[in-house]
């Protein structure tokens, strides 16, 4: 645009000397021939018609070379001011073609920035409204069925009166157990909400991973007696002591295992096992159940996610607990991984040994 000024007033120079020329040639010749008017005077044309004249001239030159050297920058100026038209319109799709390396190209370079960030910005709106959606519609359908249960069993016990006292106590036991199961699927929800605003606040301390595992294959015995299935816990050192808070560990690693005996009933077998790798402490939690097709592996960890097989009365949850586990293993500056083939289903979870430096107990996430 620079250069287009620059020429359009070399040209306007350029023409108002030629006018001049050739104003000064004609007043001469009428003054000559003895021409008298308001216009020309003894000396020739009169001062004030010459700079009037100069005047419009430089004018006329200087906006039709400059329209001529920007008729195309113009054009993209109008094109970007529909652009901007069509983004305050909603469309969000069409980006505008970016030419030439002057303000206008980046103007038009930044326009389709923020059209791009826009359309992000809208997507991930839209994600979290869906996401929500999923919640509420989630949420309410695992709530509903444990809690219909218990209303209908509770409801039997009430109006039967002629029931005798171990087929009363039957009922009564079901319906304590969809109230624990009712009890966990909320807990599980109320978790998953504070690590998802870090709002969950860590208690670090020093703990032995090999003792608290061992606790939690204890607590879960029944389960596993329950499901015939045959524990097998590996762990080359006696104890392996890492900084970490205790209870968020218990839940990953009680997520994890309740996962593999849901899955892994088939395989008959859960092998858990632990060793130090350098910095770090890698468990494995493997499971011998169906084979966790690639597709879906790349997405377990998504919250409210659920395999083909996980849709099922028996094993059907929140869709939680796998997207909890991640944010604990991450909260926890570690990480956790999955692969499932013919040797088996392998939940593999890396915690550092101590925390990063600067990183306090207690502290907010």
């Amino acid at each position: 645009m620079v250069f287009d000024l620059i020429v359009s007033a070399l040209i306007t120079v350029l023409v108002v000397t030629l006018t001049d020329g050739i104003l000064t040639f004609f007043g001469n010749g009428l003054m000559n021939i003895g021409y008298r008017s308001a216009w020309i005077g003894p000396g020739g044309l009169r001062p004030s018609v010459r700079t009037m004249i100069l005047t419009a001239a430089a004018l006329l030159s200087f906006c039709l070379t400059f329209y001529f050297l920007m008729r195309e920058t113009i054009r993209y100026i109008g094109k970007i001011l529909e652009k901007v038209k069509e983004i305050s319109a909603g469309d969000f799709d069409h980006p505008i073609e970016v030419k030439g390396n002057d303000e206008f190209s980046v103007m038009a370079e930044n326009l389709n920035t923020m059209q791009q960030n826009i359309k992000e910005i809208m997507e991930r709106e839209r994600i979290a409204e869906h996401t929500k959606n999923d919640l509420v519609s989630s949420v309410a359908h695992d709530l509903r069925t444990p809690l219909t249960s218990i209303i209908g069993y509770l409801g039997w016990v009430r109006t039967r009166t002629d029931l005798d006292e171990e087929t009363r106590n039957h009922y009564i036991d079901i319906a304590y157990q969809k109230a624990l199961r009712l009890e966990q699927l909320t807990n599980e929800l109320f978790g998953f909400v504070k690590l998802e605003h870090k709002e969950m606040q860590l208690h670090l301390g020093k703990l032995d991973l090999v003792q608290l595992m061992e606790q939690m294959l204890d607590e879960m015995t029944p389960s596993f007696v329950k499901n015939e299935l045959q524990v097998e816990f590996l762990h080359a050192e006696h104890a392996i002591f890492l900084e970490a808070d205790g209870e968020l560990l218990a839940r990953l690693f009680g997520n994890l295992l309740n996962n593999a005996v849901k899955y892994g009933k088939e395989g008959k077998q859960i092998r858990v096992s632990m060793e130090k790798e350098g910095e770090y402490v890698v468990t494995r939690v493997i499971n011998y159940g169906r084979i966790i097709p690639k597709q879906e592996l790349d997405h377990i960890f998504q919250k409210f996610y659920r395999t083909e097989q996980s849709r099922s009365r028996d094993t059907g949850g929140t869709g939680l607990g796998l997207a909890i586990v991640q944010q604990i293993a991450e909260l926890h500056h570690g990480q956790v991984r999955v692969k499932s083939d013919l040797q088996g289903t392998v939940f593999e979870v890396e915690l550092p040994v101590g925390m990063p430096k600067g990183k306090k107990a207690d502290e907010k996430r």
